[in-house]
């Protein structure tokens, strides 16, 4: 998922980027509301985080300018705490509202639970041939069913859900395996070896990143 950052303060977009890229989230950052506006009409967001107080343009006009042409959840950041603020961020359509000094990790938690609101669960994933059936925990190949090990099922979704981000061997046994899990990379590397050879024809979805890991890499065809 894309998110933007909007916060005249290096430091703070910093410490969000940090936090949000441990997620496998893609950060991109704004220092004032214009540069924003810009960014939001070259590219598509999932979420916004936006300061208030900024130079050449304030949090506030910047959101009613961006929700003229697109509407993307927002949550406002800011050292502002009163009442009014709040209420007039969620009259102009923000979705959650976040005061500084914050923690990181509750900020990710609610950019997250935003996300979710925004963006329902994928029921099913299909790229040419291939198709995931999340809900029957199904995969299929040109319509024929194929069988995948527990791991290699949630290795590929994984993949899928961050499609066309690099993810290094580290965050695929986090996130797949579990935090307490004590393999190494050649756990991953099985798992892939085993994946790719079941995907068949569809095998080079699945690219390696040289020293780093894996990702599964896919343009929609025009």
């Amino acid at each position: 998922m894309k998110i933007l950052v909007v916060d005249d303060e290096s430091r703070i977009r910093d410490v969000i980027r940090e936090y949000l890229e441990i997620e496998i989230f893609s950060v991109f950052e704004a220092s004032n509301g214009l540069d924003a506006i810009n960014m939001a009409k070259e590219e598509t967001f999932d979420l916004i985080v936006m300061d208030i107080m900024m130079p050449k343009m304030d949090g506030f006009s910047a959101i009613k300018e961006i929700n003229k042409s697109k509407h993307t959840p927002v949550i406002m950041l800011s050292a502002r705490g009163e009442e009014y603020d709040k209420l007039h961020g969620f009259d102009i359509g923000i979705d959650d509202y976040v005061t500084k000094p914050f923690s990181p990790k509750e900020l990710v938690a609610r950019i997250k639970a935003v996300t979710k609101r925004s963006n329902p669960e994928v029921a099913k994933y299909e790229f040419d041939g291939l198709l995931i059936d999340d809900k029957a925990h199904e995969v299929y190949i040109d319509s024929n069913k194929i069988y995948l090990t527990p791991k290699e099922y949630d290795l590929l979704k994984y993949l899928i859900q961050n499609i066309n981000i690099a993810l290094s061997r580290e965050i695929l046994l986090t996130k797949v395996w579990g935090y307490d899990f004590y393999g190494d990379d050649r756990t991953i590397d099985t798992h892939v070896k085993t994946l790719r050879n079941n995907l068949g024809k569809y095998r080079d979805f699945i690219v390696t990143v040289r020293g780093m890991g894996y990702k599964f890499e896919y343009k929609e065809k025009v």
